[in-house]
């Protein structure tokens, strides 16, 4: 192997998709983590295969329009040693990741893996059947409970568990139950107390953004391939299918609730503000075996999770974990979660659980010790590290989360974005700052030969750093972004997380093709019609266009006479704001419709001709003033440029 320093041929071993080669620098580093004790330890391949029931061969889901939901044959190359151009923890993780199929848990507890990002699990009690977590797509929640019914026949549901507000554990309801026998109350939906606002809540007011990151996060513009996506860590990836979602009958919003169903027990633990915030866990009594939602895992977790959502607290994260060893520790012989293989044996899973509560506290309180002491969140990134106590358990490695972002969210969550340095108080936008830069430097010229510098050297932190100055000065050169592209690409091949790996692949891809849009609402399914109106008039305010709007003020009367609600809109000060109170006299105008007409129109399958001619939209008063609102509302762009200007 040629050592680090060595010039590349980067002509060489160019894929169809434009990845490249891994660089002697880049083979080397994944040659290291391939020697690495950890990674002769089998005992997880066994464990993960431990109760197969039944398995396809070929699981090929789709939607009704033939795309493609879900396909086991597309992460059938991780059969094999890992390539250079993947990590070989991680590809060891995809593996462990991608076995499929009905496993028994324990007598009477099953779960299908394999099937989604997340796993279902399924009681077979006395007298009925309990189901938890229905994956995210009605198509996989189907095709997962067809396994179930083939392999252990048909049974009556009686209730079903949504452990927490993430869409990977309600989005396939639909699949598993008919949403109106929920309704009737012939099957009991279960969920964390504010779990239906918490669902809707997350992708409503920032759902835009938080969309087009997911898509870097995940990795859904690459291929399934050695040089692409392998895997994100907690799972394979999510299923972009219909998605769908329900009230539930019964709200758990304390510890030591119980509850009964299909002759079933259950002792929940309410667990708000931890990977989720609304998030439950439950204990069987009758099975001993616990149910610990996703505040445990086989890997580390996000305390700041890459696509965008508010910083997660590490202390009331590891205090609930604790929580739950007092509770159910002593009892507990198996621990199946929502992600990945089961842990059994009591001393196994008292030993899990104290390394999964512990890494979070010790996260949180040497980010802050290392605070105390002066340094940055920079600078705490690069000097925070793990005692071997914590280093060496494989359940905490960084496939998902890891130690260097998650510190940067504690510190996020105690003192902010700002860290402290006058001249990070107001400084340049990155366009303009990148102009100096790379005129400072000498020009592009001089930039990019700095920039092959440091990437021979295998210095690709570096040569990142400087080719995205010379991108956002000049955008308009291929050579800029191609050696930003490599560069990526190269982080990429070495990242142990998932989302880190897809991080920088994705942004390599996108330097040289493009940004791909994606239509995610033909798959909201019934999610759209549960959002609180309150919630699309937050989000709508985020759109108004301030400066258009200038002195523009106006008063606006809503009647939405399905549900019998009304809204008052003002705008002035270029400020929306809304009221959910009586209409107000004097109104500019007044518009009485449906929620159904709403949601066309927030879909934009119903337009300006719609709103004039139908007789779900009416309007009394300034016709002008009310077309002038919406035309400051301004349309979000969700294939938004991120690694250009």
């Amino acid at each position: 192997m040629a050592p680090t320093g060595v010039p590349y041929d980067v002509e060489a071993e160019v894929d169809d998709r434009g990845f490249r080669a891994a660089t002697p620098t880049t083979q080397s580093r994944n040659a290291s983590v391939m020697s690495s004790e950890f990674m002769e330890n089998d005992e997880d391949f066994q464990l993960a295969m431990r109760g197969l029931l039944a398995q396809r061969d070929a699981l090929d889901i789709r939607g009704e329009d033939g795309q493609v939901i879900w396909r086991t044959q597309d992460y059938a190359f991780l059969e094999g040693p890992a390539p250079a151009t993947s990590n070989p923890s991680l590809w060891r993780q995809s593996r462990l990741n991608a076995i499929h199929g009905l496993f028994e848990v324990a007598e009477g507890v099953y779960q299908v893996r394999g099937y989604d990002l997340s796993n279902m699990s399924i009681i077979d009690g006395p007298e009925g059947r309990i189901i938890i977590d229905p994956l995210t797509a009605v198509e996989t929640a189907e095709a997962a409970m067809q396994l179930v019914n083939e392999t252990l026949g048909e049974r009556p549901i009686a209730a079903i568990i949504l452990t927490h507000s993430h869409i990977d554990h309600f989005g396939g309801l639909a699949g598993v139950v008919d949403l109106d026998a929920i309704a009737r109350g012939e099957v009991s939906l279960i969920a964390p107390a504010h779990f239906l606002a918490e669902a809707v809540s997350e992708n409503v007011v920032a759902g835009v953004v938080m969309g087009r990151r997911s898509g870097y996060m995940y990795g859904m513009p690459l291929p399934r391939s050695p040089r692409g996506h392998v895997g994100s860590g907690l799972g394979q990836h999510p299923a972009i299918g219909t998605h769908t979602i329900a009230a539930p009958s019964h709200v758990i919003y304390q510890s030591g609730q119980t509850l009964e169903f299909g002759g079933v027990r259950m002792e929940f633990q309410y667990a708000p503000h931890t990977e989720a915030p609304a998030e439950l866990t439950v204990f069987f009594p009758d099975y001993q075996a616990w149910c610990g939602a996703e505040i445990v895992s086989r890997t580390l977790h996000n305390l700041y999770t890459l696509r965008g959502a508010q910083v997660r607290d590490a202390l009331a994260w590891s205090g609930a974990i604790d929580d739950a060893l007092t509770r159910f520790g002593d009892r507990t012989d198996v621990v199946f979660n929502s992600h990945h293989w089961p842990v059994w044996g009591n001393a196994e899973v008292r030993d899990y659980l104290e390394g999964q509560r512990d890494i979070y506290k010790y996260i949180h309180d040497q980010t802050l010790r290392l605070a105390a002491s002066g340094l940055r969140p920079d600078e705490i990134a690069e000097q925070i590290e793990l005692p071997e106590a914590l280093e060496s358990r494989f359940a905490i490695r960084g496939y998902y989360g890891t130690l260097r972002h998650n510190s940067r969210a504690v510190y996020q969550r105690y003192f902010g974005w700002y860290d402290g340095v006058p001249a990070h108080l107001n400084p340049l936008p990155r366009v303009e700052a990148a102009q100096r830069y790379v005129a400072a430097m000498g020009g592009l010229d001089a930039v990019l030969e700095a920039v092959q510098t440091a990437f021979a050297a295998g210095e690709y932190r570096w040569s990142s750093e400087l080719a995205q100055h010379a991108v956002f000065a000049h955008p308009s050169s291929e050579a800029a972004r191609e050696w930003l592209a490599r560069s990526y690409e190269q982080l990429g091949y070495q990242a142990e997380s998932g989302p880190w790996r897809d991080v920088y692949l994705t942004g390599a891809y996108e330097l040289r093709h493009g940004v791909e849009a994606r239509d995610v609402t033909r798959t909201a399914g019934n999610i759209l019609e549960s959002i609180p109106l309150d919630m699309f008039f937050t989000a709508m305010a985020t759109r108004l266009n301030a400066v258009d709007a200038g002195e523009f003020e106006v008063v606006l009367n809503f009647l939405f006479e399905d549900s019998g609600q009304t809204f008052v809109i003002e705008v002035s000060n270029g400020v929306m704001r809304h009221y959910e109170r009586p209409a107000r006299e004097g109104a500019d105008a007044t518009v009485n419709l449906t929620r159904d007409f709403w949601l066309r129109l927030i879909q934009q399958e119903a337009g300006l001709m719609d709103m004039i001619t139908s007789s779900d939209f009416r309007v009394s008063g300034d016709r002008a003033a009310l077309l002038r609102f919406f035309s400051l509302l301004e349309q979000p762009e969700p294939a938004f440029e991120i690694v250009t200007p």
